[in-house]
This record gives C-alpha cells, structure tokens and sequence, in this order.
C-alpha cells in the first residue's frame, strides 16, 4: 500500500464522498420518525468523520517523510523544512487547504453529532444530512479538481521547491487554523437553521441550540482575522496591517453578519421578533464562507494572498447557488411560522438599537462586497476593469462604522420596549458627560502631544462630493476618540451598577466577590461588555494610523535622520550567510526626543531558492505610544548607501490589546456554567476553544517583543511619500477589520 501512496489518498477521499452520500440517504430516511435510522445515520457521520481525518494523516506522512510523487508536497515543501513548517504546509497551498478545510468540518460535525445524542430528535436528521451534503461537497470538489494526492506527470524530484518564505512566520501557523475553524463551525448554525425550516420547528429551540456554536464561529473568526493583519504587519513590509485586499475583506465579511446575528438573537429570545432576519442571518453568514472561499481560490480577483488561478471556480458557484435556492426557498415556504411575536413600541429601545447595529452591519457587508468585486462588474458592465483601493474604502467605510460603533455603546443604556425620559437621563449622564469631557481634552491639548482633533485629509475625488468627504474625514479622529470614551464609561457604568446593586443586596459579600458573581450569573451579558471593551480600544488603535508619519530617504554611512520625534543613524550594512540564504543587515542607531533607545535592524534575505525575489525583514521598536516600524530597500555594495522606508504608527499597540480584550470577553460569554452533570460534546469544545484562545494570546504576549525586528515579506504597497505628513490610512472602518 505505502508503495502507492497517492492512489491510497484517492481512493480514501472516493470512500468519503460514498460515505456522505449513504449517511445523506439513511439521515433523511430517518426523518419519517425511525429511531434505528437515526442512529445509522450518526453511526455513518463517525465513519465518515473518520475517514477524513484518515485522508489527512496520509497527506501529512507524505510530507513529512518527503513523498515528492505527490505534486502538492513538491510544490510546498522541501527537504531542509523543520517539521513544524512540513505541517503548516498542508495548509500553504490550495489542495492541502481545501482538505483542511474538510477536516475542520468534518471534526465539529462529529462533536456536533456526539453533543446532540438524544436532544433535538426532530432536528438531528436534518442536522446530519446537511452536514453531510457540506463534506460531499468537498470531496467531489478534491476528486475531480483539486486533488492533494495527485502524482506529478514527470515522476518525482530529488528535492521539493519549498513553502513561500512570506508563510514561514509564526502568525501563518495559526492563522490559517484559526480562520479556517471560524469559517467551517459556522457550519454547524446553519445545518440547524436548515433542519429548522424544514421540520418547521421555529420557536426558539434552534437559537438556543446554536447560540453557542456561532459565537464560537464569530470568536475564531475575530481570532483569525486578527493574526491575518498580524502577519500582514510583520511580514508583507509595507508599514499597515490592513489594505482592504480581496482576500482580506472575504474573510471579513462572515464576521460582519455573525456579529450582526449575536446581537440580534437576543430579540428573539427576549421578544420573539425578528425571526426571519435571524434565519437569513446564519445562511448568509455560511454563504459567505464559501464566497470568501471562492474569491481566494478562483482567480476572479486578484490579490497578495489568493491560490494561483484554477478552474475550481465553476465549483462553488454551482454550490453557492444551491445554498441560495436552498435557504431562500425554505424561508419563504416557512414564512408563515416566522411572523413576530411582538412589535416594536418606540425608537427609544434597545430592540431599535439593536437593529440600527444589524442594519449598519449589513449595509457594510454589502458595500464591501460589491466594492470586492467592483472590477469584475466594471468589466462585466461597462467593458472596463476599474479597481478600487484602500484610499476608498478608507473615505467611505468610517463614518458608517462610526455609527455602529455609537450603537454598540448606546444599546446597553436603552430599557427593552420603550426607555423611560428619566431612565433616558440617567442612563446617558456619565457617558455623555466624560465623552465631552474626554472631547474638550483632546481639542485643547491634543495638538501638543502630535494628536490633533482634526487634520487636512486629501480628497478623492474632484468637485463638491470631494471636498465633503475630505472634510468629514478630518474630523473623524476627534468623533472617533469621543465615542471610545463613550463606550468605554458605558461598560464600566454597567459594571459599577450591577456590583452596586449586589453590594446593596449582599452586604456580606465583599467588592471582588460581587464583581465575580456578577459576572458569573450573567456571562454572557458581561462577556460582551468586555468585547466591547476591546473593541472601543480597536477603534482607538486603527485611528492612531491618521496621525501616523512616514518618510522615504536615502542614507550614508554615518548620515542622520529625523522622522517625527525619532533621530536616526545610519551605522551602515553588514552580511551574513547560512545554509539557505544571504543576509544583509542595515544597522540604524535611535534616539527619542534626545534619548538612546537602541538599534533597529531592517535587513534583505536572499533565499537560494529564490535569489529574484529577496524577502524584507521589518525592524520596530514598539511602544504603547507608537511603533517605529523600518524597511531597508536597495544598498549599494560599493558606496553602502541604503534607501529606507520609515513609518511612526501611533496607537497602533492598542489593536493587539484590544484584540486581547475582545478574547476574554467572547470566553467569558462562552464559559459553560458549573453543574453537576456529565460535560458534553459542545463543553470539550468550549473548553479547548478557552484552553487555545488562552495559549495563543500568551504566545502573542511571548513573541512580541522578540518580533520587534519583524518578518519576511516583500513590499505590497506603494513606498512612502519621499515628504514628511500626517498619513490619512485606515480609520475607524477598518476598526472592524481584521486580515487574512
């Protein structure tokens, strides 16, 4: 057998797909009220779970024990690789990814399976069968397009051509995961929401089965949305973390509706509204997954992170058209048992908050989207491909967000049906009054401290419109640091009423103990106040970027810089060589407003494998204030005189922290309760999802100061303006963005 390897993978992903389709037919068999068919059918997801991971263990002793037969592993991974790099490679190209994705499917189908056992009865068929249609899918999608155990029609190399130096960094270990386990538990809400349709079991059953699962998916998909613009920052050289990339935004935009759907879940439980919208929620969030999916892999548009051009395409529009026809005929079918139970009563609600919040999260869904993929409807309508950039997006995505963002902070202040003008007063006193305060602060002293409220953006286009866009932009970091300030006293007004009213009640309880049994019977409540917390700081991070300073020279040896309040040296280049590459350094001396502060070492990496593409090694020094972030280009081996890129990104450390927040709070709202009851399927996976949360951050937390002279990557923007200036980049929209 390990003789043919190859056909051995083939054949295991034939078995797959034959196993699918047999748990399919007994699943829905089973729905006529047949219990022995029910447990054929879950006996059947095992095996097919089962031989999923089977197919990827194969693929995985291929690589490493360097089966260069298969044309994947050639193409992805070479001999001199270190085994933690052989793995991440099953992931680095588009075969190995679409098995991964399989089998991150695969793996919350079987602990969906085992966490049903015998709840939801009616449901479990058509839980499993939909499920079932999702790995079938994959299976036929490998099979006859995107096969990871094709052979190479040359016969075997002596030596592979190695994974892209760009995704030999620590972030695209985990990012990728971490993305891709976001975008497959998705699955999970909307078999449910599928199963719900089509039983017509439409009370609040089904939310409250998937309540969970979809913010576990939002919590993994926040996570690998945020290692993206992590990587992005360290290793593609170009000073951002975030440019709007195609590829980007289709992972951003299933964030978009799951946060849209975890808030607007609480309507239905509370009121039971909403019912339709949620449904529409959840499928177009699963949509959206494979839409992401199509993007990266069918060469419709292009960018930095996409596979190479294949005809898998065809693929997944065929599929996304049967999603579509699929959820948009069960929910007019059903209709009729979606109505509303209630209605809203006043504008002065967090019902109407909430739907402000759904409505702002929509409309940015569809606007980036239809600005993803502007070039193709540019070309398919008006016979010309025009492209929209980060410059865009960046003018009309802020002030948007910024309405979002005032929702977030004002629905916990709101009564549910209607708020009272008294409760109204005393709900909004402190927050209004410390974002005023927090307002005037900034105006009277954040010019000295190189913040200032407003600033002079450029505007996009010619005419009046131009010029109504440039001026809101200026004007939105001040708005900006006033609603973080708004947000924030909102979540610690809620923390300090709910303490309060227990310490009223429990005289014997002291403050930390309030403070935790507080938070304890309402985890999800104060959960998503953290959230928020780390969000508010998000905001206030992406907005550092309009004070940001960036500046292109040429450097001697011995010659200094001034960028901002930084002094620069340039002590000049040196090189080193190991078993794979050159190295040659550029030594820069820093000083702060008259103070060392130590060597920054931007550096190129000439591979063997690819001497004409040399990779850039960013250099930062990082503060809480800023990063000084370094980027060497060309150096003259005769004269050593050096072109280097320099960004100062204010602020930009509070994304991370933020990012942080927002973890402990989404585990917060997820933690099981404590019970005495034997855990569950769903409590293992919360619990490991809490256990690798936790890990990744503290390894975050580990490497970032060992990061500070960056990663590999070449430049993907274009250079700096050779003239010092306030640099209008990403503002608060992209506060709700985070990378692939």
């Amino acid at each position: 057998m390990w003789q043919s390897l190859p056909e051995f993978g083939t054949g295991v992903l034939y078995a797959i797909l034959i196993a699918a389709a047999y748990t399919f037919a007994v699943a829905l068999a089973s729905s006529t009220g047949r219990p022995r068919l029910l447990q054929a059918a879950r006996l059947g997801a095992y095996g097919t779970v089962s031989l999923v991971g089977l197919s990827v263990l194969v693929l995985a002793f291929a690589f490493v024990s360097h089966d260069f037969r298969i044309s994947y592993v050639a193409r992805y991974s070479d001999r001199s690789m270190t085994t933690p790099y052989l793995v991440a490679a099953l992931w680095g190209g588009q075969d190995g990814s679409l098995l991964w994705w399989l089998f991150l499917t695969s793996v919350f189908s079987a602990g969906c399976v085992t966490w049903l056992r015998r709840k939801y009865l009616e449901l479990q068929p058509f839980v499993i069968a939909t499920l079932m249609t999702i790995i079938g899918f994959f299976a036929i999608l490998m099979i006859f397009a995107a096969n990871p155990f094709a052979t190479s029609a040359g016969g075997a190399p002596v030596d592979g051509s190695g994974l892209n130096y760009q995704l030999r960094n620590f972030y695209m270990i985990i990012h990728p995961p971490s993305l891709y386990i976001g975008f497959t538990s998705s699955a999970i809400p909307f078999a449910f929401a599928i199963a719900a349709l089509a039983t017509g079991r439409l009370d609040n059953e089904w939310i409250v089965a998937t309540r969970k699962w979809m913010l576990f998916a939002w919590l993994f998909l926040s996570i690998g949305n945020a290692l993206g613009m992590l990587w992005a920052y360290e290793e593609l050289g170009w000073g951002g973390y975030w440019a709007w990339d195609p590829v980007e935004n289709a992972a951003f935009l299933p964030w978009l509706t799951a946060s849209a759907y975890v808030h607007s879940t609480m309507i239905q439980e509370r009121r039971g509204m909403l019912k339709v919208w949620n449904v529409f929620l959840i499928c177009a969030t699963f949509f959206l997954t494979i839409f992401g999916t199509f993007l990266t892999r069918s060469g419709l548009i292009s960018s930095v992170h996409s596979f190479a051009q294949s005809g898998i395409g065809i693929f997944f529009v065929y599929y996304m058209g049967v999603i579509a026809a699929v959820s948009i005929s069960l929910i007019v079918w059903r209709l009729p048992r979606l109505r509303s139970e209630g209605a809203f009563e006043s504008v002065l609600s967090r019902e109407a908050a909430f739907v402000l919040n759904n409505w702002g999260f929509l409309s940015l869904t569809v606007f980036i989207a239809t600005a993803t993929t502007w070039p193709r409807i540019s070309e398919w309508l008006l016979n010309q491909e025009s492209t929209l950039g980060p410059t865009f997006y960046n003018t009309w995505i802020p002030p948007l967000a910024l309405v979002i963002f005032f929702a977030m902070g004002a629905a916990p202040l709101l009564g549910w049906r209607k708020t009272s003008p008294e409760l109204f007063v005393k709900s909004f006193r402190w927050p209004v009054a410390v974002m005023l305060v927090v307002g005037a602060i900034h105006l009277l002293i954040g010019k000295r401290f190189n913040y200032p409220a407003f600033y002079d953006a450029a505007p996009i286009y010619e005419g009046t419109l131009g010029r109504a866009l440039a001026w809101v932009s200026g004007k939105l970091p001040f708005v900006t640091v006033m609603l973080v300030a708004f947000n924030i006293t909102v979540v610690v007004q809620e923390f300090y009423r709910g303490v309060a009213a227990r310490q009223r009640s429990k005289s014997d309880e002291n403050l930390f103990a309030s403070l935790f049994n507080l938070v304890a019977k309402s985890r999800r409540r104060y959960g998503g106040y953290v959230v928020h917390v780390g969000i508010a700081l998000m905001f206030l991070g992406f907005t550092g970027r309009a004070w940001g300073v960036d500046k292109e020279l040429s450097m001697s040896p011995g010659e200094t810089a001034q960028v901002d309040y930084y002094s620069m040296t340039y002590v000049g280049p040196r090189m080193e060589v190991d078993n794979e590459k050159r190295m040659i350094f550029t030594d820069l001396d820093v000083v702060r407003q008259g103070k060392p502060i130590g060597r920054v070492t931007p550096a190129k990496f000439i591979y063997k494998t690819g001497a004409d593409q040399p990779s850039t090694e960013v250099a930062k020094h990082m503060t809480i204030r800023d990063d000084l972030y370094v980027i060497v280009g060309m150096v003259n081996p005769t004269t050593k005189v050096a072109s280097f890129q320099f960004h100062v990104n204010p602020l930009v450390n509070f994304i991370w922290i933020g990012v942080g927040i927002l973890i402990l709070g989404a585990i917060v709202s997820m933690w099981p309760e404590v019970a005495l009851e034997e855990a569950g399927a769903f409590g293992y996976i919360r619990a490991a999802a809490s256990v690798a949360t936790s890990v990744i951050f503290a390894l975050l937390l580990a490497a970032g100061p060992s990061l500070a002279y960056g990663g590999t990557g070449a430049p993907r923007a274009p250079p700096a303006p050779a003239i010092e200036a306030p640099s209008p980049a990403p503002l608060p929209g992209a506060a709700l963005a985070p990378a692939k």
